[in-house]
């Protein structure tokens, strides 16, 4: 690559950059290099070929200015041929150094960031719930992203400006130097006169393209928010179209200027760079002319400082800003360091005990369990805030304990708030006990591989979530290499075959974003089929129908009677008439089992659970008669 397109490249990469010098942790650096270590020969033969491409760019000024003292001395037509074949071999050259070192210079970024993203990906897969409930998920890709991006750029762009400017620099000097001392001093006196708008105007660019960025953020915000299902619906209910348009188009009025006004920026910016390098350069023709008139000075040595001189200001100017570019590299892996250095609070052991095999049982044994707080689990910059809040540990459970045998099923209610689904949380090692144990077929689940717990326990939500992506693939999240016969089986034990088998596409049908494209009931029974394909031996009922009607609600109880069949169940339930056949039923309040004991037992007993299955029938009951008198 060509020495003005390396140190322009550099110069522009760094008024782009956000401009930051403090905060960057003092391993920073070293880390960094370490993700460059496994590639130390391609960087190696970079830098090699970089330096020879910076000699070829400072030779072909040094052969024309041969050319032209050529002529003038009239040496002969076949020694100006020579020099001209000559010029034209050392282009091509240059050419073909410049495909290597871009292809080079390609290949190192993209694997750096392959690596920094897969480390990241699977790093923030490790991360507890409470890191998800804690954290903007725009934030968080924006680290897969944009941070990502701009830690390639120390490899891509930073590195090779930097080590083609610098052996550009010096064999430029030189040259001049050699060439004539008087005129190239002359020329570096208006550097100062160069350097300022550079500065200055780089600083100004920069600042708007933060502006930019952030006002272009707010859009895509509003655009995410907007178009996704549960957000349209809001705004089409509440009647706010109209709202809606004048904040969005506010906003896109304010990109719009601030891009009219960086567009005339840099256009004044390369303006005032192009006439303190034309005066510079008319500096060198007049006095190396007078020189060269007055026999001190050979008129291609004036040609050669000519042509140096516009590869003398660039790489200067681009040296002079590669603090802001190595800064922003720094603070693009630092702030991705930032992720990788938060420890996930689940962990499995390193050499984990094995699930047991057939039917499994599950037991609480004395389990006291307390949210973590927000500075164990999360960032300030991930979730927008200065200080993370350091409150919590608070207790939510408070010594649980139960047992299901293998095929029992289990049933927990209670209030809003009482801790049943933080229960079913900790079965599933979604978080971790504080105190006590949860044991699944005798073995504490902190014991076991996530691959074995995921095998032995299943798990079906109230919200029933769904990819954006066909009802094959959506089942075979819990099977990948499921046959097209086995999912067709569990469609139709999850009585959803028919439905599926009447769609245009089958199994290719998209079911759209969360499942959308889906009933309540079509969505709860997607999930019933996907946990059947695993055939776990431990269930876990999280509200399974608490926002479904009555007719879906009976479709998905079949649906789940089929799910549980020889099955241990652990049922949260709201309606009270879905349990009423559990072995157990465990009434949970303030974090504390306060009774439990089959339906008819607790109902007898007159306590907590007649009391909300008296609110409930009556509640029914109302509701049947304002259906009939309506």
């Amino acid at each position: 690559m060509s020495m003005e397109g390396a140190a322009w490249s550099s110069l522009w990469s760094s008024m782009r950059s956000d401009k930051s010098s403090s905060g960057i942790a003092k391993d920073t650096p070293r880390r960094t290099l370490g993700f460059a270590k496994p590639y130390a020969g391609k960087l190696a033969v970079f830098v090699v070929l970089s330096v020879c491409s910076a000699v070829l760019a400072v030779a072909t000024p040094v052969l024309a200015g041969q050319v032209v003292n050529a002529i003038v001395a009239k040496t002969g037509a076949q020694v100006v041929i020579n020099l001209a074949l000559l010029i034209a071999a050392v282009a091509v050259l240059d050419a073909g150094l410049s495909l290597v070192i871009r292809w080079i210079s390609a290949n190192l970024g993209e694997r750096v960031i392959l690596d920094l993203r897969t480390a990241v990906f699977d790093h923030v897969q490790r991360m507890p719930i409470a890191f998800f409930t804690r954290t903007r998920t725009g934030a968080l890709v924006s680290r897969l992203n944009s941070d990502v991006i701009g830690a390639q750029q120390a490899f891509s762009g930073t590195l090779s400006g930097i080590v083609s400017n610098v052996v550009a620099l010096v064999l430029t000097l030189i040259v001049m130097l050699n060439t004539s001392w008087l005129v190239t001093v002359l020329a570096i006196v208006l550097l100062p006169i160069f350097l300022i708008p550079a500065r200055r105007f780089g600083s100004r660019l920069a600042s708007m393209r933060r502006e930019s960025a952030n006002l272009n953020a707010d859009m895509s915000t509003q655009m995410t928010e907007r178009f996704s299902a549960p957000g349209a619906t809001l705004v089409k209910l509440f009647g706010r179209p109209r709202d809606e348009s004048r904040e969005f188009a506010a906003r896109a009025n304010r990109v719009r200027d601030i891009g009219v006004r960086t567009a005339v920026m840099q256009f004044v910016f390369f303006t005032a760079l192009m006439l303190v390098s034309s005066l510079a350069l008319a500096l060198v023709y007049g006095l190396g002319g007078y020189l060269a008139i007055a026999g001190t000075l050979n008129a291609g040595d004036v040609v050669v400082l000519a042509l140096l001189l516009t590869r003398l200001y660039a790489p200067l100017t681009a040296l002079a800003n590669a603090r802001v570019d190595i800064m922003s590299a720094l603070v693009s892996f630092d702030r991705v360091f930032e992720i990788l250095d938060l420890k996930p609070l689940i962990q499995e052991k390193p050499e984990p005990t094995p699930l047991p095999a057939g039917p499994l049982g599950v037991e609480f044994d004395d389990v006291r369990f307390a949210y973590p707080s927000a500075d164990k689990v999360s960032l300030a910059s991930l979730e927008d805030v200065a200080v993370l809040d350091t409150r919590g540990g608070e207790q939510v459970l408070h010594g649980i304990s139960f047992r299901a045998d293998p095929g029992q099923t289990i049933a927990l209610v209670g209030s809003s708030g009482a801790g049943k689904s933080t229960i079913a949380q900790l079965l599933s090692r979604l978080y971790d006990v504080d105190a006590g144990a949860v044991r699944v077929g005798g073995v504490d689940v902190r014991d076991l591989s996530f691959d074995g717990l995921r095998a032995g326990i299943g798990m079906v939500t109230q919200d029933g979530h769904l990819f954006h992506e066909s009802i094959g693939s959506n089942l075979r999240l819990a099977k990948p290499d499921a046959t097209d016969a086995q999912i067709w089986d569990v469609l139709q034990r999850a009585r959803l075959e028919e439905f599926a088998r009447a769609l245009p596409d089958g199994l290719d049908t998209v079911v759209g974003e969360r499942g959308y494209r889906l009933s309540g009931g079509e969505r709860q029974r997607l999930t019933i089929a996907r946990l059947l394909l695993v055939q776990p031996a431990v269930v876990i009922l999280d509200e399974a129908t608490a926002a479904l009607d009555s007719t879906n609600e009976a479709a998905v109880q079949a649906a789940l009677t089929e799910a549980l069949e020889g099955r241990t169940a652990i049922v949260i339930a709201h309606r009270l008439s879905t349990i009423r056949s559990a072995d157990v039923i465990l009434v949970v309040e303030g974090g504390r089992i306060v009774e439990r004991g089959t339906h008819d037992d607790l109902i007898a007993v007159g306590g907590r659970y007649a009391e909300l299955h008296r609110t409930q029938f009556a509640q029914a009951v109302a509701a049947v008669t304002e259906a009939r008198d309506n």
